[in-house]
């Protein structure tokens, strides 16, 4: 059913013979290597094993139901196994398809306006308010990093991290352009305009997973700009950072919402991490070559995934085909209706894959 788990049942075996294998036992860090890797295995294979001891067992069942004598208890059995036969199933799905990488539980979520003008940054701003929203339907926890806020309201740039059980897992696929169609409401004919809005999610890594050499930045500090009295005057708070190794384009980030350097210096060092990162894992996995440019966009209507439609009451996925009309809901935080449906594509296009032994 799952060759993937054929080959890894295969080595689970031959690590057991590593284990009893004297040379190895006596040296301890091939035996530590050795008992690492069967110990990771195990918590698939194990499993593995028994959905084919309960797959046997129910085969065993249902050859008993055309005896007359024997078919009430092996009914009885099959009402037992089956559904332990499909959770286990489902557990088994769901160990297999699970990459270490993916597994955070904090991320850095960043929004920007793109084609549109005031309108874009408004959208901006109804983004960052249906992720907050829903980030507390989680029970995650929201921290603002920065922004730059747009004139007419909303953002033409929101910074922040969630955290929470999952956060990442659920949130990673709202990658991409968003478009919205809607009558702005400095527009006085009635008339729809389209716009658009950019989101980049990205996990944010513990210090230690992500090698950042000192001498490979370039630290600067100035005064904040924006609204702020005298605290903008007078004190050089603000802090940009520029990171010269490791890709394509130095990256560059900057922090100022902040009310001391040090506080700047520390986000703008978190979201820097993030972003080495997803450099770092483009570079070792070559389907995820240009990730952060695929992520963020230009902002451009063409690399939209998503379209928020106003006057239908509509939200469209255009990677899966789905359409919702549960506009006002999902904006409200029921982002789940378009998450959801997501997550079991991407898992199905990952079993088809598993099936086909890749």
């Amino acid at each position: 059913m799952w060759p993937i788990l054929e080959q890894k049942l295969a080595r689970y075996r031959e690590l057991e013979c590593l284990q009893a294998d004297p040379v190895i036992a006596g040296n301890p860090a091939k035996s530590s290597a050795v008992n690492k890797e069967h110990g990771s295995l195990s918590k698939v294979v194990l499993p593995y094993l028994e959905f084919q001891r309960l797959e046997l067992s129910i085969g065993e069942s249902e050859g008993l139901l055309a005896d007359a004598d024997m078919r009430e208890m092996a009914e009885a059995e099959l009402a037992e196994l089956r559904p332990q036969l499909a959770a286990l199933k489902e557990k088994i799905e769901d160990q297999l398809l699970t990459d270490p990488e993916e597994e955070f539980d904090s991320l850095i979520l960043e929004i920007r306006a793109g084609t549109g003008g005031d309108e874009a940054a408004l959208f901006a701003g109804d983004l960052y308010e249906m992720y907050t929203r829903y980030a507390r339907t989680k029970g995650w926890s929201i921290e603002e990093i920065g922004h730059s806020p747009g004139t007419a309201g909303g953002f033409k740039e929101m910074v922040f991290s969630l955290k929470g059980d999952g956060a990442f897992t659920h949130l990673r696929f709202e990658s991409g352009g968003h478009r919205v169609q809607r009558v702005p409401k400095t527009e006085t004919q009635g008339r729809i305009q389209t716009s658009m809005a950019t989101v980049g999610v990205m996990p944010e890594p513990e210090q230690a997973q992500v090698e950042i050499d000192p001498e490979d930045l370039e630290i600067e500090t100035m005064r904040a700009g924006g609204a702020g009295g005298q605290h903008v005057n007078k004190t050089e708070s603000a802090v940009r950072i520029w990171y010269k190794r490791g890709t394509a384009d130095e990256i560059e980030v900057k922090c100022q919402d902040g009310r001391s350097q040090h506080k700047n210096k520390d986000q703008a060092m978190r979201v820097l991490r993030s972003r080495v990162y997803e450099a770092q894992q483009a570079k070792l996995h070559k389907e995820r070559a240009d990730m952060r440019r695929t992520l963020i966009g230009g902002g451009d209507r063409s690399e939209r995934i998503r379209t928020y439609n106003y006057p239908d009451g509509r939200i469209t996925d255009h990677r899966i085909g789905l359409s919702v009309f549960k506009l006002a809901e999902i904006l409200g935080g029921g982002l789940d209706h378009l998450v959801v449906p997501m997550r079991a594509h991407d898992k199905r296009e990952k079993l088809a894959a598993a099936a086909a032994g890749k």
